[in-house]
């Protein structure tokens, strides 16, 4: 536990204020719980996210280039009367933080969020009522990867946070493994277990002009430019995170 942590939790959850119940979570804290899940919510680009469901905890470095691939889409605007022109995909959807940003900054978009668990199926519903995001821009869908996404469905955006870390790493905080979902941490043996499935289907749900976004963890770059000369991937870029490591991959026709 770190005295900024602690200052943040007062902060944020008991406006400065050391009280019993602050006392308490201190403790918790002390014992390991992470400090977001105590204080119940993160910013994410300027949206409100509830953990109330204890989904994964979006990190910084998924912010960083979410904000930068919404940012490419900036120059989209809606058709007459706002409909929505620019179907995504959120897919291993956790909190929902990523399409619930999209459509926050991108008043064209309609959303369709992916994930397998329960916890996140409702977790989703939470944070899209909290930032007030109209029921028509979205649809939540439990599916183990494409399985229960329409094949009929295109998209002209998929954002991909699929869980990447080997089951044999010795880098995870305690708090992290001991609290956050494994389901959306560990991706098999090598971590590639959801990035080789995602990759083998995604581009049968992309439109023609569409792009792929997905976050991998800096070590594994080769293995995924492997995956992606296997599966037929041509036009794709690997880009950085604020740190300067490799985080994330854009894939599309006019990149």
């Amino acid at each position: 536990m770190q005295k900024r942590e602690v200052r943040w939790l007062l902060s944020k959850k008991y406006n400065g204020k050391l009280t019993s119940f602050a006392w308490r979570d201190i403790h918790k804290l002390k014992g390991g719980i992470p400090v977001d899940y105590l204080i119940s919510y993160v910013n994410f680009l300027g949206c409100k996210i509830s953990l109330s469901e204890k989904p994964l905890i979006p990190r910084c470095e998924t912010e960083y280039w979410v904000d930068r691939a919404i940012k490419g889409y900036k120059g989209v605007r809606p058709l007459k009367g706002l409909t929505p022109i620019l179907p995504v995909l959120d897919i291993f959807s956790g909190s929902g933080c990523i399409g619930i940003a999209i459509l926050k900054h991108l008043p064209c978009s309609k959303v369709v969020f992916s994930d397998s668990e329960n916890n996140c199926i409702e977790q989703i519903e939470i944070n899209c009522k909290l930032n007030r995001i109209n029921p028509a821009r979205y649809k939540i869908v439990k599916s183990d990867v494409f399985e229960n996404i329409p094949k009929k469905e295109k998209f002209d955006g998929i954002f991909a946070n699929p869980p990447y870390i080997s089951t044999h790493s010795t880098d995870i905080q305690d708090s992290v493994l001991l609290n956050e979902p494994s389901s959306a941490l560990f991706g098999g043996e090598d971590g590639l277990k959801y990035i080789d499935k995602f990759l083998k289907m995604a581009r049968g749900f992309l439109k023609k002009d569409g792009r792929i976004f997905m976050e991998f963890d800096h070590p594994q770059k080769e293995q995924v430019k492997s995956l992606l000369e296997k599966y037929g991937y041509k036009n794709y870029k690997f880009k950085k995170d604020q740190f300067s490591r490799w985080r994330y991959l854009e894939y599309g026709k006019n990149i």
